[in-house]
């Protein structure tokens, strides 16, 4: 019985972070207007993939070392920093679509397993998913907890993430609402790149 509440505290503590707004979401809205549903479905995998590397250095005592050195952690931060800026950076590049290269050309979009490496890092690089793990992991899992019991934990919290942005990927990618974004052409992507830009370097700010 101890087990299942503290399951269910690790589920309701988990939607509140995955629901919450941060580079995960970004980047799946990103997907969702500029790239389409395929590639915003794949970053949302990837996306629950990378939960599986915060779970991991967690359970073998890494994330403690992390956030005991402030060396480490800055250095995550910024690489982690960096990557949303450089696809920030893209994004605010983007340049107007005009009729004749809408017949000749048609939109790039990322490969599955371009769109997959894309939400592994933005989520694998983020070090408030370490801090969050780390807490999780020492506050609200027991250490007497078996470590295949905390696996499964991980598991589902990677799993839970993957469909929870998915569910979201589908609801962005709906005709009448990508629509809306998509009859800005590049103005949108260009908003988005400034979100993830802002993320960046808040990221980078923080201490």
């Amino acid at each position: 019985m101890n087990l299942w509440g503290e399951f269910l505290t690790i589920v309701v503590v988990h939607l509140l972070a995955v629901a919450s707004p941060g580079p995960d979401f970004a980047m799946v809205l990103r997907q969702s207007i500029v790239a389409g549903r395929r590639p915003a479905l794949w970053t949302s995998i990837g996306i629950g993939t990378g939960i599986l590397i915060h779970v991991a250095y967690s359970l073998l005592g890494l994330g403690l070392i992390i956030s005991q050195s402030i060396l480490l952690f800055n250095v995550i931060k910024l690489i982690g920093a960096t990557y949303l800026l450089y696809i920030g950076w893209k994004s605010l590049h983007a340049q107007p679509t005009t009729p004749e290269t809408q017949q000749t050309t048609a939109a790039p979009q990322p490969s599955n397993a371009q769109a997959l490496r894309i939400g592994f890092l933005t989520n694998a690089l983020n070090p408030k998913a370490t801090l969050f793990f780390l807490a999780l992991f020492s506050v609200v899992i027991n250490h007497t907890t078996p470590l295949s019991i905390q696996l499964g934990y991980g598991i589902y919290m990677a799993g839970a993430t993957a469909l929870w942005f998915c569910g979201l990927s589908l609801v962005l990618t709906q005709h009448r609402i990508r629509a809306i974004f998509t009859r800005f052409g590049h103005w949108t992507e260009r908003l988005m790149g400034s979100l993830l830009i802002a993320l960046g370097l808040k990221l980078a700010l923080t201490k």
